[in-house]
C-alpha cells in the first residue's frame, strides 16, 4: 500500500469517526458533503441531503455566507438548533480553491443540559434555604413571644411578692 494509499485511507477514518459535525457547502449554499456526525446530529442521512440547500436543514445560512464573502474564517461561536434540540459552537471557513465553505460543529448540548440541570438545582437549593430561615424565623418570633409573657407574668407576680412583703403580709 503506498504512503498516498494510506493518509487518503487515513483521512476518510478520521471524515467517518470524527464526533463532530463536518459539512462542506459550495458558495450558492448546495451541500456538497456532510460526516456521520452530521448527520446524528441533525438527523439526516447523508444521501438525501448531499446537493440540497443548506438552508433545508439549518434555517440560518447568513455566517455561512459572510464566510465566503470576506474569504476570512468566522471564530468559534455557539448556537442553538432549537428544532434539533441542538447547542453547538461552529467554526466556518472557506477554501476558496475548491469552491467550498466548510463548518466543524461540536456539540455541546449535554454540557448545556448540565448547566441548566445545575442552575435549576441552585434555585430549588435558594428556594428552600429561603423557606428554612422563614421557618426558623416563625419558630424564633413565637419563643420570643412566650419568653415576653412568661417574663411580664413573672413580672407581675414578682412586683405583687414585693408589695405582700412590704406591706407585711409575708
Amino acid at each position: 500500500m503506498s504512503a498516498e494509499t494510506i493518509r487518503k485511507s487515513l483521512w476518510e477514518l478520521l471524515w467517518d469517526y470524527d464526533p463532530n459535525g463536518l459539512i462542506a457547502v459550495d458558495e450558492k449554499m448546495h451541500i456538497k458533503v456532510v460526516n456521520p456526525a452530521f448527520c446524528r446530529m441533525f438527523q439526516v442521512s447523508a444521501e438525501k441531503v448531499i446537493g440540497t440547500h443548506l438552508g433545508t436543514i439549518l434555517e440560518d445560512v447568513s455566517d455561512f455566507q459572510k464566510a465566503w464573502e470576506q474569504n476570512a474564517p468566522i471564530p468559534a461561536t455557539e448556537h442553538v438548533y432549537s428544532r434539533y434540540g441542538l447547542h453547538v459552537r461552529r467554526v466556518m471557513f472557506s477554501i476558496r480553491d475548491e469552491g467550498i465553505i466548510a463548518c466543524i460543529m461540536v456539540d455541546l448540548t449535554h454540557e448545556w443540559q448540565q448547566r441548566e440541570e445545575m442552575i435549576r438545582i441552585k434555585r430549588e437549593t435558594i428556594t428552600k434555604i429561603n423557606e428554612v430561615v422563614d421557618n426558623q424565623m416563625k419558630v424564633a418570633q413565637e419563643i420570643a413571644g412566650l419568653l415576653g409573657e412568661t417574663t411580664a407574668e413573672t413580672k407581675v407576680n414578682l412586683l405583687r411578692l414585693i408589695q405582700m412583703v412590704e406591706q407585711g403580709m409575708v
